[in-house]
């Protein structure tokens, strides 16, 4: 059994059409503000992170209609894009789904929000689900 690489859920990202609505709402119907907001150029993403616990949601919406979070709206329409999971090193848990034969989208760690370091494996590689490795 290889070593557990994931420390814990770092978000659940849910991609919207109007992030001010999504917002509103999730304050009005949970009490749920925003922790930290900001433009991700390099993804062409606006996001909004509300604190639960230890973990976020993330609210998504897209910068430009050539981002990949506008395609995704554009196909599936809103709903979950991903879930990141929290890494210690997130060079050594993308090298262990290279090395398991999975298929990844990045293929070095990159600078994300919040000063992290993230990588994205394909969905089609983890069932079907888009995964984000964070590391803080």
């Amino acid at each position: 059994m290889s070593e557990l690489l994931f420390t814990e859920i770092d978000h659940v990202a849910i991609a919207v059409n109007d992030l001010e609505g999504a917002i509103a709402w999730y304050e009005e119907a949970f009490g749920a503000t925003v922790e930290h907001r900001e433009i991700v150029e390099s993804d062409g993403v606006e996001e909004a992170l509300l604190k639960v616990a230890d973990s976020y949601i993330q609210l998504l919406t897209p910068t430009n209609d050539e981002s990949p979070v506008a395609k995704y709206l554009a196909k599936k329409g809103e709903g979950l894009h991903h879930v990141g999971y929290r890494v210690a090193d997130c060079a050594q848990a993308l090298a262990a789904v290279k090395a398991s034969g999975g298929r990844v989208i990045d293929d070095a760690p990159r600078p994300g929000s919040r000063g992290t370091t993230v990588a994205f494996i394909h969905p089609k590689t983890s069932f079907g689900t888009l995964i984000e490795l964070v590391q803080e």
